[in-house]
């Protein structure tokens, strides 16, 4: 269960597996339409009478980037052939072109006729039922099409543009689809087919002797016929070498905010850095959506998926890349926010990428009694992220617009969304969608939301409504000391549930109460979050070689091992990384560093080949589980490596000694 590459420009969004299969093709919005349902659009050769998909195990397959770009770099390798492939995939940064350059090299003496195979495997507006494929005679081309999606293939190689093509039924009574055809070497010539159906294409070359020959192949996605026949024009006028190399030379320059001083960091961590900067691009739909992950074997384990925008996840991802100076890509998610926010104030579950509300499974009403079914740190960190972006970016229009309908309407809801005998939030469902109570991270980030709605009334000179966010806030702090705090564990309660009419301390090990210091309830060096926190890393460590942190004490989703001692959990990411930023808070000399610069490596050795990081990884064996790659995850690392490297400055700036020394270090490249 993993896309191990990834490509997207913000409208559209294609994920190929390890086979270098197009498993996702989403359009128009990113996350939102899978026209192939995750099925697998196969690309295979024939030659000298043999022929191998790329999924047959004669092939040795290494998966990358081409550096500091969205343009992947492949090799592939088939002795029994005689074949080493180098590919290169990437999707226009403007337009919705997909585009695949083959080069194939012969490793034997004598000259072969190789025929490259790209079988199309649609289910266009996520349904087989209507669609139709077709030869479009105009320019030779395969095009599919329902409605208003259209999708049109075609290719050149020495040979010339495509050889043979066909048409057909799949997986409709004893139907496999045209990739059987292909598996002769030729194909049938079907010219159209319609319900649900494929096509498969070929591209034609003599490759001499220890020679080689370069082929490509391209898709062109749009509304209407009239549309992708002219981004196939496009294609075939500018040429696909080209405008391959203008999409690494427009990612090349799109990084270059990127090219911060990162100290003595590894280049193993450096690179994942700037790679996950760009599969959280990848993941941004141009109208405001983050898609927590567009992975759809996740389908196998449950019939929904991850492709929707969570506004907890895209307001932590907006952070991260406000942090490391991107602030233009963020401000649209804000303005999804605003358009999105209820009449109430308050954000719902989960959203589409187009901005209707997601699938849920939070009830409206439990035993007869009315529940609002949200998950309110979802709308307090959104007002939290918006205010961190203006503190660090000075950019005032956008909360300027945003204020009278998205922040003081989110605020007026926090302040009153508060249970009287507590001053916390009223129960709402947490962060993980589990379980319903009040929870120390909810009122933790409710803090800070209401903290940065007070700052931006104070900008704006708003100061009766500044006054009243901050006596919630201050209100919300303080009933969270006095009742989420633990003295006899020496630590902060996971949160309160009700029993029997009484609200008792849920003491279940959590680890995302680093809340309290990330969203400045408390500071990092208190000894109340430090023994929270020391908490955490002893009781939710793993304790196998893959190592890492638990979600909390025996959580069961993706479940491995019952050996709650040594496994409480599966290791996440995330919540490996939040324990490394409490060491990087806490941090008081270089040599404090070493713990969460050493997490920062051992994640870079946890990435599937191709570099994209899971949700959570097996606790023994240390390979991905769930979905991949999770924007969250991604985002996480992020901010993590800005938040070390900024710590590491701040610290040699505070001692001259230090000062020359971690010059020193970065001189040498350590």
């Amino acid at each position: 269960m993993a896309r191990h590459l990834v490509l997207g420009n913000g409208k559209f969004l294609v994920n190929l597996d390890r086979n270098c299969f197009i498993r996702d093709i989403y359009f128009p919005f990113v996350g939102q339409l899978n026209h192939t349902g995750g099925n697998p659009c196969r690309f295979g050769i024939w030659c000298g009478g043999k022929f191998a998909w790329l999924d047959d195990p004669s092939w040795r397959i290494e998966l990358g980037y081409i550096e500091n770009s969205l343009v992947t770099n492949v090799t592939a390798r088939n002795e029994e052939l005689g074949l080493e492939l180098s590919v290169n995939d990437g999707i226009h940064q403007r337009e919705c072109i997909y585009i695949k350059r083959i080069n194939v090299r012969n490793l034997t003496g004598e000259e072969k006729d190789v025929r490259l195979f790209f079988h199309q495997d649609l289910m266009i507006d996520d349904s087989e039922v209507g669609d139709t494929a077709a030869f479009f005679p105009g320019n030779r081309t395969v095009f599919h099409y329902k409605r208003s999606s259209y999708f049109m293939f075609n290719g050149r190689s020495p040979g010339g543009g495509i050889f043979q093509f066909s048409t057909g039924i799949k997986r409709f009574h004893a139907a496999e689809g045209t990739w059987r055809d292909a598996e002769d070497g030729e194909l049938m010539g079907n010219a159209i087919a319609q319900g649900s159906v494929d096509s498969t294409i070929s591209l034609r070359a003599e490759v001499p002797g220890e020679g080689e020959s370069t082929f490509y192949y391209w898709m062109s996605v749009g509304a209407d016929l009239e549309e992708v026949k002219r981004l196939d024009q496009y294609v075939l006028e500018s040429h696909p070498e080209k405008l391959l190399s203008r999409i690494v030379i427009y990612w090349n320059h799109w990084l270059s905010k990127a090219d911060a001083q990162f100290g003595d960091l590894p280049d193993s961590v450096v690179r994942l850095y700037k790679h996950s900067l760009l599969i959280v691009r990848t993941q941004i739909d141009e109208r405001g959506a983050i898609v927590a992950a567009a992975d759809t074997d996740i389908l196998q384990y449950n019939r929904d998926h991850y492709s929707y925008m969570w506004p907890r996840d895209g307001a932590l991802i907006a952070d991260a890349l406000s942090l490391a100076g991107y602030h233009g890509t963020i401000a649209p998610f804000f303005e999804f926010c605003n358009r999105a926010l209820s009449p109430e104030g308050y954000l719902y579950h989960k959203y589409n990428p187009d901005g209707t509300v997601g699938s849920s499974w939070h009830p409206y009403v439990v035993q007869g009694s009315p529940r609002l079914p949200i998950q309110e740190d979802e709308t307090a960190l959104v007002l939290y992220a918006l205010w961190k972006d203006y503190e660090r970016h000075g950019e005032i229009e956008l909360p300027q617009a945003l204020y009278p309908t998205l922040v003081r309407k989110a605020a007026s809801f926090m302040c009153e969304f508060i249970e009287p005998s507590l001053g916390l939030p009223l129960p709402s469902y947490d962060l993980w969608e589990e379980r319903f109570g009040i929870w120390t991270y909810t009122a933790a980030s409710v803090y800070g939301g209401l903290m940065a709605a007070s700052y931006f009334a104070d900008l704006f000179g708003d100061y009766e409504r500044s006054d009243r966010y901050r006596s919630a806030a201050e209100r919300m702090k303080a009933g969270l000391l006095e009742h989420l705090w633990d003295e006899e564990s020496g630590r902060f309660a996971r949160g309160l549930v009700q029993r029997d009419g009484h609200w008792i301390k849920d003491m279940t090990l959590e680890s995302s109460l680093f809340g309290l210091f990330e969203f400045g309830v408390l500071p990092a060096d208190d000894d109340r979050v430090a023994g929270t926190m020391k908490a955490i890393e002893d009781g939710l460590a793993v304790r196998t070689e893959t190592g890492g942190i638990a979600r909390y004490t025996n959580d069961c989703y993706f479940k491995q091992s019952d050996d709650v001692q040594r496994v409480p959990g599966n290791p996440w990411i995330i919540c490996t990384l939040w324990a490394a930023n409490f060491q990087i808070e806490t941090a008081k000399t270089t040599e404090d560093l070493k713990r969460p610069k050493a997490t920062l490596e051992n994640v870079t050795r946890h990435t599937l080949q191709g570099g994209n990081l899971p949700e959570q990884l097996h606790p023994l064996d240390g390979s991905p589980l769930s979905v991949a790659p999770l924007t969250w995850s991604h985002a996480t690392y992020v901010s993590t490596v800005c938040k070390y490297v900024r710590k590491r400055e701040q610290l040699a700036a505070a001692d001259p000694k230090q000062s020359q020394e971690l010059k020193e270090d970065s001189d040498s490249g350590s």
